[in-house]
Formats: structure tokens, C-alpha cells, sequence
């Protein structure tokens, strides 16, 4: 007996196309939580809800909105009132700020003038006073430009200046070693002057037999003034015999050291002819004789 195929008359009903986002649908039908609905229906009913029914919550919420709108009010009429006020004292601060800056610019300009002038008066000084040697004497103080044969010597930090070592520095205390420091420029100076150079400047600052080479931090100054490198010595001399002297002499030698052992970077070439200015400011210094029974021994020098 065969047997019936199933009834497939009724089909299954048709999925929901928003089936997949149930959740999202129960946040849009429920968007208020029922126990806030609940309290909010009980509200109602009691006739709790809205504004303040009673004359004295009424008057207590006018009086509370009143203080406020003063205050408000009070507040934008102060600020409108003290805007102009300190606008006014920004722009006195800034005109006073001016002035003092003019006036101080002013300062400057009349002390580089004198400065200049006590200079030239100093210069003439020793050319008039110096007898036979005013030449001389003008030359070797640094009062005069100067200009003639000589070399031209550059010192620079080395690219890694983050090396570490010993050799030339162990003893200085130096915690980079690659960088050119003050005690580096006085022996290269000390170098030249014991080699035979006349006269001597670095980056155009010339240097007279007063002149201090310092440190202030990680910049090199020449009698007060700060110095960036690369480092430019010129010096005057008869320019092979110079630089043969200073390379064989030991501070060249230390130079050497410096650039073989720490990549400082040096160089040395004579030059045909160099220039060199006057120093920017004197320090003019007579020698006289000690007088008789000054209680010190007679030596027959003098005293600066």
C-alpha cells in the first residue's frame, strides 16, 4: 500500500526582514525604561507634575529666576563696562614698553659712541707717545689694523661630538670630546705667538697681550665676547715658516692629537696677505720707576 506524501500546502510564514536587529527595535519601542514610565504615570495622577501649583512655589520660582536674570544682567554690564578699561591699561603697558625700549636703544647707541671714542683717543695716545717704537708699540697693543703676509688656521667641533676617550683631554675634565674648547683655542693662540706671529685674531676679534680666551658654558669668548664656530685664526707672520713652526711645536702637535684621536676638524694654510682689525677696545698701562725707599729692592724695572 503506498503510502501519502506529506501536506506541504501550508508553508512556513515568511521571516521578518528587521528579524536580525531585535535588539535595536526593543531600544526604539522601549526607548523609556518602564519603572520612569511607571513614576511618571503616578506623577500625572496625583497632579504632581508640570510647573508649581501652590502660590508660594510659584513666588519661590519667579523670585529664584529673577536672581538670576540679575546676575546675568550684572555680569555682562560689568564685563562691558571694564573691556574698554583694560584695553586701556594694555595700551599704556605697551607705549611704556615702547619708550623704555627706544630709551634703552638710545643708552646703547651714545655708550658704543663713546666707546669709539675712547678707543681712537687711546689709538692716537700711543702713536704720539711712543717715540722711535709708536709704530711698534701701536702694533703689538692691538691698536691698529694690520695687514700682510701670514696663516689662516680653522678649528671645528667634530660631526659626533658624543665620542668619548682619553688621550690630550684625560686630565681636563672634559666631558665632550668633540667639541673645540676654550683651553684648545689658548694653546693654538700660545702656539702662534711662540712660532712667530705678529699679530692674531679669531673670527675677527683681535687679540692684544691683555686678551682672554674663557668659557661660558658650551660658547668660547674672546674678551667678553661669545664666539660660534667654525673657528678662523688669522695670524700675521712670514706664512711658511709660520705654519711649519706651529705644526712641529707641541701645541700643534696637541691639535694634531685632537683631530687624529677625536675627528676635530682642523686645517692650515699660509695666505699671501691677510687682514686683521684694530681691537675694539684698549687698556692703556704706563711703566713707572719705583721711587727711592719704597722699603722693596731697587731691581731697576718698572711697574705696571
Amino acid at each position: 500500500m503506498s503510502q501519502q506524501s506529506p501536506d506541504r500546502s501550508t508553508a512556513s510564514q515568511p521571516a521578518r526582514p528587521d528579524a536580525s536587529m531585535s535588539l535595536l527595535n526593543n531600544v526604539m519601542d522601549h526607548s523609556l525604561d518602564d519603572g520612569y514610565a511607571e513614576a511618571s504615570a503616578r506623577r500625572r495622577a496625583d497632579g504632581s507634575a508640570g510647573l508649581p501649583r501652590t502660590l508660594k512655589s510659584k513666588l519661590g520660582l519667579a523670585a529664584g529666576l529673577v536672581v538670576a536674570a540679575l546676575v546675568v544682567t550684572l555680569g555682562a554690564a560689568e564685563a562691558r563696562i571694564s573691556a574698554p578699561v583694560v584695553a586701556k591699561e594694555r595700551e599704556e603697558l605697551i607705549d611704556r614698553i615702547d619708550a623704555e625700549t627706544q630709551a634703552a636703544d638710545t643708552l646703547e647707541s651714545d655708550v658704543d659712541e663713546l666707546r669709539s671714542d675712547v678707543s681712537e683717543r687711546q689709538r692716537k695716545a700711543l702713536e704720539q707717545h711712543g717715540g722711535d717704537q709708536g709704530q711698534l708699540v701701536a702694533l703689538l697693543a692691538g691698536a691698529t689694523p694690520v695687514e700682510g703676509p701670514g696663516v689662516q688656521l680653522i678649528v671645528d667641533d667634530a660631526k659626533n661630538t658624543d665620542q668619548g676617550g682619553g688621550g690630550p683631554r684625560e686630565s681636563t675634565g672634559f666631558a665632550d670630546t668633540g667639541r673645540v674648547r676654550d683651553r684648545d683655542m689658548q694653546r693654538v693662540v700660545n702656539g702662534l705667538w711662540e712660532s712667530g706671529a705678529e699679530a692674531i685674531a679669531i673670527n675677527g676679534q683681535r687679540l692684544t697681550a691683555l686678551s682672554a680666551i674663557r668659557a661660558a658654558g658650551d660658547a668660547i669668548l674672546v674678551d667678553n665676547r661669545p664666539l660660534v664656530p667654525p673657528y678662523t685664526v688669522l695670524a700675521v707672520g712670514d706664512g711658511k715658516k709660520l705654519a711649519t713652526a706651529f705644526q712641529d711645536s707641541a701645541d700643534g702637535q696637541y691639535l694634531q692629537a685632537l683631530k687624529e684621536s677625536f675627528d676635530i676638524r682642523t686645517s692650515i694654510s699660509d695666505q699671501a696677505e691677510v687682514r686683521l682689525p684694530a681691537a675694539p677696545s684698549l687698556i692703556v698701562r704706563t711703566a713707572e720707576p719705583k721711587a727711592a725707599g719704597s722699603g722693596a729692592a731697587d731691581t731697576g724695572k718698572g711697574t705696571s
